[in-house]
């Protein structure tokens, strides 16, 4: 089984990577994918209340115990099946701030900043609005504005106003700042996951061979080349050749994962494991960074405003049939319709936190989430560049075994005061005038947590996080990073990684969209060095 490209994991950049690559029918390509291929749930937006604890579509990986997490393990999942997490996730199109991008580049990571990545972000987009300067017009992946179905929208966004957050129609145009609906990777009512955008139109192309159920257990490696990767479908053990280039697109979880099974990694963990040392690489499964986001929550008096009224009993009926015959209802639903991004204290050059409103009280059911009996909304708020790192590595030598996740929230000092600093925006928010006839109500944190010790406890008893884990194979030329600015893993010929995981820092915002991004760049760069 030899290929010329071998692609681990066919989420979100990975499936891109594997698109891009077989387009030209000279490539012979090979994408390895752990998961299965399709799930019932998976092309309905609000599908996601329904794998967001299904085992069979996600790892459900969780955080270790900490103190800034009050003792309690923090749910991490990650997408299992073609298109990864873009098929399970909250549908967000997010691309982050032009800051984000030029952050990377000042840091020495060359062709990284915000006028390089750009043209990627175009190329992967199909959006019909927004100013053609930065947005894209016809790429695979369908971008819309989901209609706002909910009076409750305009309210919250005339009480921003009201505390001086403006109206931005288009954060992923010029500027980011203000209050906007989410736009979304939804189109008719249906979820454009990168399983559905990228490789539903390549699967039929002789040269790109896709297999699910394939659980990578090793690079292999002759000398400092990786020449191919071993996997297991069910008890079966397979390998695979690659005569030019391995592309390893696990995720911020696996990718780490990965390489430490492989031998590359810090030398002391590896060997008290059992395996061989064939790289040092000091910086793999470090500089883990995420969202950590408590969510406040308020009771609605008025009647009819959020889908706790509205989607229950034959409610749920009526939502079901409008998704049927008009595609715009409860179940064709981003995860957070509406979301601002302000700054924290005047004077900054862009904003540095995010707010993000659900219409509804969710409770756990025995399948997921489910719409609870009380009316109410939840406003999550938290800093967006958290200085915070923590680490994910191994634990055993079995890669069917989850890897250890510490967080180490809160450990920078600013993320709590930030964090404290949106919680209080997000309370002005709610209490504006414009609110007062939804009859709101504030029950979490409560009228009790005033002072910032009390919310800061709070936070460390409630927050969870965004889903947003970064970092550990970050790109960069210090002694920490495991890539470098081609997304080549350092000392390691043949070999590169195309994911979240190599983000220095975190964006500001979801993570998919800039994913996606990554891999559009990532592929450009193997096809350059093939040529």
């Amino acid at each position: 089984m030899e290929y010329d490209f071998i692609v681990v994991g066919a989420g979100s950049a990975g499936a891109v990577v594997a698109n891009r690559l077989s387009a030209d029918p000279k490539n012979k390509v090979l994408l390895l994918e752990a998961g299965p291929a399709d799930h019932p749930w998976t092309r309905i937006p609000v599908g996601y209340s329904r794998l967001i604890t299904n085992p069979a579509v996600n790892w459900l990986y969780s955080s270790e115990p900490e103190a800034s997490t009050n003792g309690r393990r923090i749910p991490v999942p990650r997408g299992k099946l073609l298109g990864g997490s873009s098929a399970i996730n909250g549908l967000a199109f997010v691309r982050g701030q032009a800051q984000d991008f030029d952050t990377w580049a000042q840091m020495g990571n060359q062709g990284w900043a915000y006028e390089d990545v750009l043209p990627f972000f175009k190329r992967m987009e199909s959006y019909e609005e927004g100013d053609e300067a930065f947005r894209g017009r016809g790429g695979p992946l369908r971008v819309t504005n989901p209609p706002p179905l909910n009076p409750l929208y305009a309210t919250v966004i005339k009480a921003a106003g009201e505390v001086g957050i403006r109206h931005n129609p288009d954060y992923n145009g010029a500027s980011q700042d203000g209050i906007a609906m989410s736009q979304a990777t939804i189109a008719s009512g249906w979820r454009m996951s990168t399983a559905r955008c990228y490789l539903d139109p390549a699967r039929r192309r002789p040269n790109l061979r896709i297999v699910t159920g394939a659980l990578a257990s090793s690079l292999i490696l002759d000398g400092r080349r990786c020449t191919g990767v071993r996997y297991r479908v069910g008890e079966t053990a397979h390998e695979a050749r690659a005569a030019r280039e391995v592309v390893v697109s696990g995720g911020s979880i696996n990718s780490p994962q990965l390489l430490e099974l492989s031998g590359i990694g810090q030398p002391d963990r590896l060997r008290a494991l059992g395996l061989e040392v064939r790289h040092a690489l000091p910086g793999v499964g470090e500089n883990l960074r995420d969202h950590y986001a408590p969510r406040t929550r308020w009771t609605i008096g008025r009647k009819g405003v959020t889908f706790n009224d509205r989607g229950r009993g034959l409610g749920l009926v009526n939502q079901a049939l409008r998704w049927a015959f008009r595609q715009d209802s409860l179940l064709s639903m981003v995860g957070a319709p509406l979301r601002a991004f302000v700054r924290s204290r005047e004077g900054l050059a862009a904003p540095d936190l995010l707010l993000g409103w659900v219409p509804m009280f969710t409770e756990a059911g025995p399948r997921g989430p489910r719409i609870a009996r009380q009316s109410g909304v939840s406003c999550y708020a938290h800093p967006m560049r958290p200085e915070s790192k923590g680490h994910i590595h191994i634990v055993s030598a079995d890669a069917r075994q989850a890897p250890e996740i510490r967080f180490n929230f809160l450990s920078a000092p600013v993320d709590g005061e930030l964090t404290v600093r949106a919680v209080r925006i997000a309370r002005a928010v709610m209490t504006a005038p414009a609110m007062a006839p939804l009859q709101v109500t504030e029950i979490a944190p409560g009228p009790g947590g005033n002072s910032d010790d009390e919310i800061l406890d709070w936070v460390k008893r409630a927050a969870e996080t965004t889903y947003h884990p970064v970092g550990t194979c970050k790109m960069g030329s210090d002694a920490m990073a495991v890539v470098d600015s081609r997304l080549r893993v350092h000392g390691i010929e043949g070999l590169r990684i195309a994911d979240a995981s190599i983000m220095p820092t975190l964006t500001s915002g979801n993570t998919n969209a800039p994913s996606i991004m990554i891999g559009e760049k990532a592929a450009d760069m193997v096809l350059e060095g093939r040529a």
